[in-house]
């Protein structure tokens, strides 16, 4: 297949079919296989970061794939210690950026910033998790951790825990999910945190079979996946709404009695106090792998952006 990637903006996961992230996930394959293949790559080229929102995983993953690449980074994640400071524009300070650098990763409090920036760039934009609903590269290494570990995407059930509503990388992972054939999802949430309509309305015309639930016990025999996310506090627009579901759900040992043995447990990070630190070095504890998979996955992705054929 012929490399869907190159030079391309990463704005929603949507813009992307299963054969696409399948190229991906082969490419993420056989860095995995043989790092020492790809180390000097990218040598000469540069990533950008603009980050607007703090992040660990995000920035960092991207730095490090960049760099086991043989390339550099130049950005900022403090806006603060910018020219923003002294009033420059969102469009001026990314471009500006977009000089320095070969490919940018832009991450942003409001909606449709990444898709704005891709407008006024000329250079790749990725889009490291914007507002409420897109988080592309963090759905590509969800759903090739579920592909890794698994074996498959294709006939699993899987469940999704906490906030359905305000999470950026579960409204992504509802739409990437729709790529394949998962037997099932269920969504256990409150009644106030469950998704939102247009990602129900895309789950349907998708022929995704979900069904909704309070209690994860009543499921939790089914999965064989289970992402858990925490309640987003800093995108509640009411801090009443956000304290009427706050502790709402914690997986501990407990809770996984009835579970599979195979069952893993993925979390996007960073998590509080959703999960009991006791699953942490048990064999549902997939996260910590799940974070290591977004090095390689952002790796896979920069080759495909930044050279037109990969080996």
């Amino acid at each position: 297949m012929k490399n869907p990637f190159y030079m391309k903006d990463i704005i929603t996961i949507t813009d992307f079919g299963r054969a696409e992230l399948e190229y991906l996930f082969r490419v993420a394959d056989n860095i995995i296989e043989d790092p020492l293949r790809f180390s000097d790559i990218l040598k000469g080229k540069i990533l950008g970061y603009a980050f607007f929102e703090p992040s660990t995983r995000t920035k960092l993953s991207f730095e490090s794939a960049m760099k086991r690449l043989g390339g550099q980074t130049v950005g900022f994640s403090e806006p603060s210690k910018t020219s923003i400071r002294k009033g420059e524009s969102f469009k001026d300070t990314l471009k500006m950026l977009e000089v320095y650098s070969d490919v940018v990763v832009v991450r942003h409090p409001a909606d449709g910033a990444a898709k704005y920036a891709a407008e006024v760039c000329d250079k790749p934009i990725i889009n490291g998790g914007d507002g409420k609903f897109q988080h592309p590269t963090q759905t590509m290494l969800d759903l090739y951790t579920i592909y890794r570990e698994l074996g498959h995407i294709d006939g699993l059930v899987i469940g999704i825990l906490g906030d359905l509503k305000y999470a950026r990388t579960v409204n992504s992972l509802l739409l990437g999910l729709t790529n394949f054939k998962p037997k099932k999802l269920y969504l256990i949430s409150p009644p106030l945190l469950r998704p939102r309509e247009f990602i129900l309305d895309f789950l349907s015309s998708s022929n995704i079979s979900f069904e909704f639930t309070e209690r994860l016990s009543d499921v939790i025999s089914e999965l064989d996946v289970l992402y858990v996310v925490r309640i987003q506090k800093e995108r509640f627009p009411d801090i009443m709404e956000y304290n009427k579901v706050k502790g709402a759900y914690r997986v501990s040992m407990r809770t996984l009695m009835d579970a599979k043995d195979s069952l893993k447990i993925l979390h996007p990070l960073p998590k509080l106090d959703e999960i009991a630190p006791e699953i942490d070095n048990t064999k549902y504890a997939l996260y910590y792998k799940q974070a290591q998979y977004g090095v390689f996955v952002r790796m896979a992705l920069l080759l495909s952006i930044l050279l037109e054929e990969v080996q």
